[in-house]
């Protein structure tokens, strides 16, 4: 893991279009602004893993159980 330090205002590249922007501090909170192409999907961590679950549940779903949907 890369750790880099920045103030403020301060922003990081990944790549060439992707921006992240230290919007605040507060306490032991960070808020952060994110320019990235709407292609490339961007989800806090937990967010994401819920997608995955639920990803992963639907992928494991017998055709024979949705038959009735619809």
């Amino acid at each position: 893991m890369l750790v880099l330090s920045r103030h403020r205002d301060e922003s990081i590249m990944i790549g060439d279009d992707i921006v992240l922007t230290i919007v605040d501090i507060r306490g032991d909170k960070v808020r952060l602004g994110i320019d990235a192409p709407q292609d490339i999907p961007v989800h806090r961590q937990e967010v994401y893993e819920a997608i995955q679950r639920e990803n992963q549940k639907a992928a494991e779903v017998n055709p024979t159980e949705t038959r009735d949907v619809g």
